[in-house]
């Protein structure tokens, strides 16, 4: 709604449906916690795999600021029912990190009046979530950390006729976008 601030879900909802030919919405509260740069986009939080089978962004810790937010989404999905009926499985993909902006990384950011500025040590979205389909491959990005394996570990439940490929998505991050985001159609220039 933060593209549309002035549109009511039920206004946003006929417009989804009219122009996607999509029959059911499942809203979802939050986003990824910190994710400025989108407002929450829900496809760093949750992305559906398969009919009736949705990954979420997940961590276990309870202390962590993600922790409630991948909580509340979790239990609207587990209660959720598809546009066929169907109850969802859900699986939790781990969140990494958390991930921090250092400070030679912010450094190496040019600030203009209409950008983000990037300031160090601060936590960046990086979530497995965000991956591509690609013909018979899934891209998922990976940040050199343990978590990197047990994702695609999920990937490979979730998708198991897909090879599962992994890009490092670090590079990704600290402009505040992930693969699905870096893969978007462009509109031939003049």
């Amino acid at each position: 709604m933060a593209k549309n601030p002035n549109w009511s879900r039920d206004r946003i909802e006929k417009e989804l449906k009219r122009y996607l030919g999509v029959e059911k919405i499942i809203w979802l509260p939050l986003g990824v916690y910190g994710d400025n740069d989108t407002n929450g986009h829900v496809d760093n939080l949750c992305v559906f795999v398969a009919p009736a089978k949705v990954v979420i962004h997940w961590t276990d810790d309870k202390t962590d600021s993600q922790y409630k937010r991948s909580l509340r989404a979790l239990r609207i999905l587990e209660t959720s029912k598809d546009a066929k009926g169907r109850s969802l499985s859900v699986y939790k993909l781990p969140a990494p990190g958390p991930c921090y902006r250092t400070e030679v990384e912010a450094a190496g950011v040019v600030s203009t009046k209409e950008a983000i500025r990037r300031k160090p040590n601060e936590r960046l979205v990086a979530s497995y979530v965000n991956f591509y389909f690609a013909n018979n491959v899934l891209i998922m990005p990976s940040f050199g950390e343990p978590w990197d394996s047990k994702a695609k570990e999920v990937f490979q439940t979730v998708a198991p006729n897909r090879q599962i490929r992994q890009v490092a998505g670090r590079e990704i991050i600290l402009g505040g976008g992930g693969i699905h985001y870096i893969t978007q159609q462009q509109p031939q220039g003049n």
